[in-house]
């Protein structure tokens, strides 16, 4: 199978063969000009069979499978060292027949469906069954797809934009289509199957997690006002994680802001939502905050032991009891809510529920309200306050600044994607973290700086263990890391720096929060990071060149 003029493959009987998906990757790494990947993969697209953009888009964003990572298909990275190292080891036997992009993709789903005795065997023996029908070029793409290392700038938004192209459809409405989805592979399933036919009607379902509105950070209180036209509603940011209550009659659901569904884990907040959310149907957004004896918010770890839990769940329930509270409501009885404004959605939301699963909302107009509104939430213990424009739409899967946080410290939400061993008290553990934020443009994570700062010694330990289970090399100093892991981390400032590649670097950072509830593709990009850098010199001086 050669590849086509236009730059997408050409058909075959048997289907697309996934080394052309390869020979993708490779000239989408060769070019840095967003204009030229999009038109690459739009062609690839079109090109595709029936059932082959699904597959073929998840494994260009590096996901394998949907919402899936080396965990949920039950891989390590050692296990695919130790395939790899047979296969070159000429131990496992080569088959002739190159695979397609749709034989991947059901060889995924069968060792993330494998179980019980055997299973990692049988894993394994999938695993080196696919690599052993792979040239080195497949081969070398495919590892990166499944340890989620792509690099070759196919992130989320321009892989819309090419979807849309493909499809000849509006990009905006390929990208509202992914807000009610949440899901990639199936924007392309619908756009490509049907063009533009394929986009209307969707809008939100019940039961179907749709991605969350994100706030934008404040540089101060008086900045928020202005930025809402002198008039701001003000809530407590609340330090728990995000939930969508979905609910129709007596059956509801609970999704995380990963859109997972995590309703068995919590029993008691399907109970409180049962007795408290008055609608007959009801899409709401709130969170849910762990609490102690004297009803004050727990740490934040201790909520995601909650969210983690499958097994012994009901003795959990005792022991880290959760609260929820309800911010929003973006459906309810039927009528869609979230293109009408905050005030209105939130005098539904009233009536939509009791007051006792509701966040307090009061409205400011002068910054000195917002100061003191502020220091009322530090000091029952919340994070600090969120800022919303009383006119301002709900925006699925968008980072608005009709949302503003405001909160005594900044703070940035990171991903590790390397460590140092540590030393003196800390040997033995990987303890000096390497912190990176997104570049929105190729998708690649870039460091802008390092900490040690923040973790207590049993967090220290169990950060070692994931961090060694998601390795890609290891060195003397220490080991280069899947970027998995998210962490909130709080600093004083943001300086210009010659060290890092990013061009910045942070002044005494310190690790504040594990986001387990968080995915890597939702850490600060370079753009908070510089917004937030000349942000400073609104209150600063502006250091000379």
């Amino acid at each position: 199978m050669g590849v086509a003029r236009s730059g997408g493959p050409i058909p075959s009987i048997g289907g697309t063969l996934f080394s052309e998906l390869a020979s993708l990757c490779s000239r989408l790494e060769g070019t840095s000009r967003r204009g030229e990947k999009v038109k690459c993969l739009s062609a690839f697209l079109r090109g595709l069979g029936e059932g082959e953009a699904v597959p073929a888009v998840l494994l260009l964003t590096g996901r394998a499978l949907h919402e899936a990572n080396l965990k949920a298909l039950n891989v390590s990275s050692s296990t695919i060292l130790r395939a790899l190292e047979r296969i070159e080891g000429g131990q496992a036997a080569l088959l002739e027949r190159p695979p397609t992009i749709s034989e991947v993709s059901r060889a995924l789903r069968e060792m993330a469906s494998a179980s019980g005795e055997g299973s990692r065997r049988r894993r394994e023996r999938i695993l080196i069954g696919l690599l052993g029908r792979m040239g080195p070029m497949e081969r070398e793409y495919f590892v990166r797809m499944l340890l989620g290392e792509m690099r070759i700038g196919a992130v989320e938004g321009v892989i819309l934009e090419a979807i849309a192209s493909a499809a000849g459809v509006n990009a905006k409405a390929v990208k509202r289509a992914y807000a009610f989805l949440g899901d990639l592979g199936e924007v392309a399933k619908r756009a490509l199957g049907a063009g533009t036919g394929g986009l209307e009607g969707i809008g939100i379902a019940l039961f179907r997690p749709l991605r969350p509105m994100l706030a934008d950070m404040a540089a101060d209180p008086g900045s928020a006002l202005e930025e809402h036209g002198g008039r701001s509603a003000l809530e407590f940011k609340l330090d728990g994680a995000r939930v969508q209550i979905h609910k129709r009659g007596d059956r509801i659901r609970i999704y995380s802001r990963r859109l997972a569904d995590v309703t068995e884990s919590l029993p008691d907040v399907v109970d409180l939502a049962s007795g408290g959310i008055c609608s007959r149907e009801a899409l709401l957004d709130g969170e849910v905050v762990a609490v102690g004896d004297s009803g004050r918010p727990l740490p934040f770890q201790a909520l995601m032991e909650r969210f983690k839990r499958i097994h012994d769940v009901g003795r959990m329930v005792e022991l880290i009891p959760l609260r929820l509270f309800l911010f929003d409501a973006l459906l309810n009885d039927g009528e869609t809510l979230i293109d009408r404004p905050y005030e209105e959605r939130r005098a539904i939301l009233e009536e939509a529920c009791s007051q006792d699963l509701m966040v307090g909302s009061v409205m400011a107009r002068e910054a000195v309200e917002v100061g003191r509104y502020l220091e009322e939430a530090v000091g029952k213990g919340h994070e600090g306050i969120v800022a919303k424009s009383p006119d301002g739409p709900y925006s699925p899967g968008t980072r608005s600044r009709d949302w503003l946080k405001i909160k005594p410290s900044q703070s940035l939400d990171l991903v590790i994607v390397a460590a140092e061993w540590g030393h003196g008290r800390r040997s033995g553990w990987l303890s000096n973290y390497h912190l990176a934020a997104r570049d929105p443009r190729t998708g690649e994570f870039s460091i802008i700086g390092k900490t040690f700062k923040g973790l207590t010694d049993e967090e220290f330990e169990e950060m070692t263990k994931r961090l060694l289970s998601d390795k890609v090399s290891e060195s003397d100093w220490g080991v280069r890391v899947r970027p998995s892991v998210v962490v909130e981390v709080a600093f004083d400032e943001i300086q210009r720096s010659p060290v890092y590649a990013s061009g910045f670097a942070l002044r005494f950072a310190r690790i504040t929060k594990i986001r387990d509830d968080k995915d890597p593709s939702e850490c600060a990009t370079l753009e908070e990071v510089e917004e937030l850098y000349e942000r400073q010199f609104e209150r600063k001086g502006r250091p000379s060149q």
